[in-house]
């Protein structure tokens, strides 16, 4: 398969399993980009505004709205940087921890049961494929 089609199958797989996932949840639900920021502070720690931008690869106005919603909502904790007191450090709070292994916990749920129907082979070639989905990712 030619790269040009390999990478349109890619994103046409890949962004319905995303939206069928999304779909499980409620109306109102932390939204993916919250969940995002919620598993990678939980992940890697504390963090300033600026460098989950950065690291969520989204422009900072973008994740200040993001940022905002989960405050509101008590999910992440927003504290003076020790090292420079005019930056932000934001830490998920034990809600969000709750919250994200609800969230985890639905989708695994569901990709789990969709799994059942694979074949032990079918399921083996997809963890075969997950380290270079991640590559692809970070790459992406």
């Amino acid at each position: 398969m030619e790269t040009i089609a390999l990478a349109g199958a890619l994103r046409l797989a890949m962004g319905r399993i995303v939206r069928r996932l999304r779909q499980a949840h409620a109306v109102g639900d932390v939204s993916l980009s919250g969940v995002s920021v919620l598993a990678r502070l939980a992940r890697s720690g504390p963090d300033s505004p600026g460098s989950l931008a950065e690291l969520e690869r989204v422009r900072p106005q973008a994740m200040a709205s993001t940022l905002a919603g989960l405050e509101q909502r008590a999910l992440v904790s927003r504290t003076p940087d020790p090292a420079d007191g005019r930056r932000a450090i934001l830490a998920i709070t034990d809600e969000g921890r709750a919250i994200l292994e609800q969230r985890r916990s639905e989708s695994v749920a569901r990709l789990s049961h969709a799994l059942d129907e694979f074949t032990p082979r079918e399921r083996q070639a997809l963890q075969d494929a997950l380290p270079l989905l991640d590559r692809l990712a970070e790459r992406i």
